[in-house]
C-alpha cells in the first residue's frame, strides 16, 4: 500500500528521460562537463558510489581521453573498456594515495551513510584522494525528501517515520513490518544541510539547485581551476 498522498514517483522516475529528476540531473551535469573542460587529458575520475548506468545516459562511456573509476561496496560488472569498477568503503579510501586522481565525484550518494560523523570522513576521502571534486547530494530543508517522497519526512520524529514505512509504501521503500529492518531502511537516508556541508568541505563552493524558488540540492565543488569553478550560476527548474 502507497501512503496515501499524490503521487510524485512518475516525476522522479530514473528510467524515464522526460522526468524531472532526469532534467534536473542532466541540467547539473552540464555544468559538471563545463568544469571538467578546464582539466588536462587523459582526465582520472573517481566516481563514489557510480554506475555503468549513469555514465551511460550522460554519454561518457567509450571516451578514450577519460577513464571512470566507480566504487561501491559491491562492484558492479564491467561493461565499458572506459569505466573501470572497483570494490571499496566511501568513508575510507585508504586504497587510494592523495591526489590520486583528477576528479573525486559522486552524485546523490552522501546522504546514504547514516551518521553525520560517516559523511565526515566521506568527505574528507574525496578532498584527498581528489585533486578537484564535484560531490551532489539533497537539501535537508526542501520539504518533500526525495527517497521516501513524503512531505516533510526528514523533519518527522524517528519512530513516527518507522510506524509510516512498517505499514505503507515510501517513495522507493516499504512497506517493511519487521520493525528492525524498518528502522534500518528510515536511519540509513540523513539529509544535509548547506551549513552541515559547509562544515564537512570547509572552503568549498555551494552551488544551489533551485525548483519553485526553493534550494531543492546542493551541489559541493573544489578544485577546479578558478575562474570555470567561480563561474557557476544557480541552477533553476519551473514547476
Amino acid at each position: 500500500m502507497d501512503f496515501p498522498i499524490p503521487s510524485i514517483r512518475r516525476l522522479a522516475d530514473d528510467e524515464n528521460p522526460t522526468s524531472l529528476s532526469n532534467k534536473l540531473r542532466a541540467r547539473r551535469f552540464r555544468h559538471f562537463e563545463a568544469l571538467a573542460a578546464s582539466m588536462p587529458r587523459p582526465l582520472r575520475i573517481l566516481d563514489v558510489g557510480g554506475t555503468n548506468d549513469f555514465w551511460e545516459k550522460r554519454g561518457w562511456v567509450g571516451r578514450a581521453d577519460v577513464q571512470i573509476f566507480s566504487l561501491n561496496l559491491v562492484p558492479e560488472k564491467q561493461r565499458h573498456g572506459n569505466i573501470i569498477p572497483l570494490a571499496g568503503n566511501a568513508a575510507d579510501l585508504s586504497q587510494f594515495g592523495n591526489d590520486s586522481f583528477d576528479i573525486a565525484f559522486s552524485n546523490s550518494v552522501i546522504e546514504h551513510l547514516f551518521t553525520f560523523d560517516t559523511q565526515r570522513r566521506m568527505a574528507a576521502e574525496i578532498r584527498r584522494v581528489g585533486k578537484a571534486f564535484w560531490v551532489q547530494t539533497p537539501n535537508f530543508w526542501f520539504p518533500m525528501e526525495p527517497h521516501f517522497q513524503v512531505p516533510g519526512w526528514q523533519w518527522m520524529p524517528l519512530d513516527l517515520r518507522i510506524a509510516i514505512i512498517r505499514r505503507w509504501r515510501c517513495g522507493w521503500r516499504g512497506p517493511c513490518s519487521d520493525r528492525t529492518a524498518a528502522r534500518r531502511l528510515v536511519e540509513e537516508v540523513r539529509l544535509l544541510s548547506r551549513n552541515a556541508l559547509e562544515v564537512i568541505f570547509p572552503g568549498a563552493t555551494l552551488i544551489p539547485e533551485r525548483f519553485c524558488g526553493l534550494v531543492k540540492s546542493w551541489t559541493v565543488v573544489g578544485g577546479f581551476p578558478s575562474r570555470q569553478a567561480n563561474s557557476h550560476r544557480t541552477f533553476a527548474a519551473k514547476a
